[in-house]
């Protein structure tokens, strides 16, 4: 409790100070507010001053706009006043009135200031002034960097690994190609002296670029953590601010905060933000940009600030590599790019691993299946799908978590959530019912290493009134001409059964025809597998490789050429559609059995689903539309 006191002691003083100034200045404030008592005058009505003055009884006055001072020749009693005040009124004949009586009228003199009224003018300005800056000054002590005073401080956290928050290389997976490299790192800032010795040179900076959640940050964090040195973490943004030169000066002053700390990791997430291309994308005027001369001061840092024996380290994050500045990714300055990408099926397996030990399973959860079914997911969607399957089991009051939570979770994380209050028309769940099988029987016979795993009728998400999930049997990274073909006829396999059954269509397909029209443009366009345009990429390759977004824009060709482009695009999918179609007209007693089977079950699954689909048969012309 002492020593409690005492460092509240210099805060106590500082507020007593303030109080008094604070009162002090309202007393001042207040003074000049106060009635004089010497400077009161008796007021009369203007009226009366008008009788006196006709009576020849005035004899001087002094005329300001707000008041009519006079002084009276004879009082009207013996204790009357001599001195007299009024109002005054527009009254354009005063001045002639007051001569033709003979009465010595002028404007007053100015009023000169009293000593309350100039010490008011001199005290209360700075004193305010004072007051506000001893405010902006303790908000910044306390807060240290974040202070209002403050903005040219650098805003980094400072990461100081220790037993409990220790992240190490174990407890990152699925990445063990940029471990490997980040191995290196972790070795120069334990033992530098053996890479010096022979002359090495450690890089500079190292530059992680992956998409989005693929454990970038973490595996900073783990190259700290394993070297058990400082870790300063900012993002590209908080350098840019507001006022002119403060992301400079940020920037100085985080390298001499890690100049004091070396050895040390500097950790600078979304360097894109201060590190795209000065290209052509700075304005109109260059040279003074804010972002640029942040930029600036960042590559002159990391030119000057290495030193042998104390080494600091920059490690930086970007989901958008192609848009940063050629100067900053020179040797030199960032030496290495480290490719942080989506885990294969042994790092999603990994991966579920390390976040499975964090919540209680069941037994006999297979985590194989899981990590089978997951392709494509990065680290932060393994990591929330395995917490989803544990809110999931709490929300039931089960104790650990099961097989059937996990799934569940998968469907939530790829078609979003059961939305079993949107009630369907007995007519629309119809219609949804053979659209979704259609799906799967055309996606069962179709080539390529996905099987179709569930129907569902129960709507999901923002649109989805059912759907079919298909989990990937194998890894694959490549795609056949086949495969692509196949991917389109069941997507419009859905589309298809609406014309079969019903012999019209609805606006549930127009998800799929999207889907199956984008894989038809990108094998003409970009993959060159149109035997009439031959091996050529018509779509220009620009954007991001990591964030996705809309299809890459046509290269400038001649109007022939976009013609042919558009034939070859509608034959890829109107022999897709033809297959299918040929594909449910076959199975169509199968196409009903099951279509009545889910109406009744709404969901079907698993091995009941398998024998069903196992009995659907490939006809002959569709095989000849392959």
């Amino acid at each position: 409790m002492a020593i409690r006191q005492d460092e509240n002691q210099p805060n106590r003083r500082v507020g007593i100070v303030n109080l008094i100034l604070i009162g002090f200045g309202v007393l001042l404030l207040l003074s000049n507010f106060l009635p004089n008592p010497g400077a009161q005058v008796p007021r009369v009505p203007y009226s009366l001053f008008i009788d006196q003055v006709n009576d020849n009884n005035v004899k001087r006055a002094y005329i300001t706009s707000d008041q009519i001072r006079y002084e009276l020749k004879t009082p009207p009693a013996e204790d009357a006043p001599m001195v007299l005040s009024t109002t005054p009124i527009f009254d354009m004949d005063l001045p002639q009135r007051l001569e033709e009586h003979g009465v010595e009228f002028a404007a007053a003199p100015p009023k000169k200031p009293s000593f309350i009224t100039t010490a008011l003018s001199w005290v209360v300005p700075p004193l305010i002034f004072i007051l506000v800056l001893q405010f902006f000054a303790r908000r910044s002590g306390m807060g240290g960097a974040q202070g209002a005073l403050s903005f040219t401080k650098s805003k980094a956290k400072v990461y100081v690994p220790d037993e409990e928050s220790r992240v190490t290389f174990a407890d990152v997976a699925g990445v063990d190609e940029a471990k490997a490299e980040l191995t290196e790192i972790v070795d120069f800032l334990k033992t530098p002296e053996r890479y010096t010795a022979i002359g090495a040179r450690i890089p500079k900076g190292v530059l992680l670029v992956g998409p989005p959640g693929t454990g970038k940050t973490l595996l900073s964090k783990a190259v700290a953590g394993e070297a058990s040195v400082p870790f300063f973490i900012i993002s590209g943004s908080e350098f840019v601010e507001l006022f002119v030169g403060a992301g400079a000066a940020r920037v100085r002053d985080l390298f001499e905060e890690a100049k004091k700390k070396a050895p040390c990791i500097i950790f600078i997430d979304e360097l894109d933000a201060i590190g795209k291309s000065r290209a052509g994308s700075m304005g109109v005027v260059g040279g003074n940009d804010e972002r640029e001369q942040t930029l600036n001061q960042l590559l002159t840092e990391m030119d000057g600030f290495a030193a042998k024996d104390k080494p600091v380290i920059v490690l930086a994050a970007t989901n958008q590599p192609e848009t940063l500045d050629a100067a900053l990714l020179r040797p030199g300055r960032f030496d290495r790019q480290v490719l942080v990408d989506r885990p294969d099926l042994s790092g999603r397996r990994t991966i579920l691993d390390i976040y499975a030990k964090k919540v209680k399973l069941a037994d006999g959860v297979d985590l194989d299946r899981i990590a089978q079914a997951t392709a494509g997911f990065a680290g932060a969607d393994l990591a929330n799908l395995v917490n989803e399957a544990a809110l999931l089991a709490a929300r039931v009051r089960r104790t650990s978590v099961e097989q059937g939570d996990l799934n569940e979770a998968i469907e939530r994380v790829v078609a979003g959530l059961e939305k079993k209050s949107r009630v369907l028309q007995p007519d629309e769940k119809k219609v949804v019912a053979y659209h979704e099988v259609g799906h799967a029987i055309v996606g069962h016979l179709m080539p390529g290493g996905s099987k179709v795993a569930k129907i569902s009728i129960v709507p999901r998400g923002m649109s989805a009134l059912g759907y079919t999930l298909q989990l990937p049997t194998e890894e694959r990274f490549l795609n056949s001409k086949e495969d692509l073909e196949g991917q389109i006829a069941t997507l419009l396999g859905g589309r298809s059964a609406e014309e079969v059954v019903f012999g019209a269509i609805t606006t549930g397909a127009a998800n799929d025809l999207q889907r199956a029209t984008d894989i038809a443009e990108q094998m003409v366009g970009t993959f060159g597998m149109s035997s009439t345009l031959g091996p050529l990429a018509y779509d220009k390759q620009g954007g991001s490789r990591f964030l996705g977004g809309a299809n890459n824009p046509r290269r400038a060709v001649s109007d022939t050429t976009a013609q042919a482009i558009d034939r070859e695009v509608r034959s890829l999918v109107d022999r897709a559609h033809d297959r299918a179609l040929s594909i449910l007209h076959h199975n169509r007693d199968l196409l009903e059995r099951i279509a009545q089977e889910i109406l009744d079950k709404e969901v079907i699954e698993g091995d009941e689903l398998k024998g069903l689909l196992a009995e659907s048969v490939m006809p002959e012309e569709a095989r000849a539309l392959a």
